[in-house]
């Protein structure tokens, strides 16, 4: 078996204010998520959410149940949403195989039994970035390209915020029982994410940032709006952020990040903003 876990807890708003750097870092950054040859999952307490990577560098790696789901395969009460931040890939679905290229996401319903992951090229693997969440319905497998995706263009360049949010998985594009994802790209000149911040109580949320140029780092900002904290992040790792948290970042070059959530409802606009002054 090709696959490693962890298990992350819930904590408390008041008990993050005493974190110093290294436990802020235990708690909600998720490193080493692409490894070669190797599926790697972080089970999270919010919303039982998973975070994971696929690297099918040596031949295929099939998802199989890790111990926390107690299930007979790792769709039988989940949904899965899959983009592929790497070489062209393949996903085999129960016999069905569909074909990821750099950029391209797929959503598993529920119910999907045999999910295996695959590289076209082995000297330039895929690296599929994985997350998941509870489902209660099923609902079609399906492919969704950038061309399929809803496409907002927002931020301006003097506030060093213009950007491309692509909506790959979300109710406007497909079916999906709680779980959406989607891509945001920062023009090259602008460095800020999602301003003004905002918390969603009604849902969680993770990030993975990637194409963050060698030698370049993003600085994520979480925490209650009052009493912010940042954890200094790499290419290719992802962070979690709790419904009481904000979740926004600043790089020291421009970058591609991926967002996905779950929780109560599928309103992409749910949210409590937060004003740039607001923040403590």
């Amino acid at each position: 078996m090709n696959t490693i876990f962890e298990e992350r807890f819930a904590t408390h708003p008041e008990d993050a204010k005493s974190y110093d750097t290294a436990r802020l870092r235990k708690e909600y950054l998720i490193s080493n998520l692409m490894t070669e040859n190797q599926i790697c999952l972080t089970y999270s307490q919010y919303d039982r959410y998973i975070v994971g990577g696929a690297v099918p560098s040596g031949g295929d790696l099939k998802l199989e149940p890790i111990d926390p789901l107690k299930a007979e395969y790792f769709c039988e009460r989940r949904e899965l949403g899959i983009i592929n931040v790497g070489g062209i890939g393949k996903i085999t679905i129960d016999g069905t195989i569909y074909e990821l290229g750099f950029k391209e996401a797929l959503y598993v319903g529920q119910g999907s039994k045999s999910v295996v992951f695959s590289s076209l090229n082995p000297n330039c693997p895929a690296r599929f970035y994985i997350n998941s969440a509870p489902a209660h319905k099923e609902y079609p497998t399906k492919k969704v390209t950038l061309k399929d995706a809803e496409v907002v263009e927002t931020g301006t360049m003097g506030e060093s915020n213009a950007r491309t949010i692509n909506k790959l998985l979300v109710n406007s594009v497909v079916q999906t029982c709680q779980l959406q994802m989607g891509m945001t790209e920062l023009k090259p000149g602008s460095v800020w994410n999602t301003m003004p911040a905002h918390t969603h109580s009604r849902r969680m949320e993770a990030y993975f940032y990637f194409q963050v140029p060698e030698g370049q780092a993003i600085c994520h900002f979480m925490g209650d709006p009052k009493e912010t904290r940042h954890i200094w992040m790499q290419n290719e790792e992802a962070v979690l952020s709790p419904t009481w948290s904000i979740h926004s970042a600043a790089g020291t070059s421009n970058y591609t990040f991926i967002w996905g959530m779950a929780g109560e409802n599928l309103n992409y606009g749910d949210m409590d903003v937060v004003k740039p002054k607001e923040l403590r």
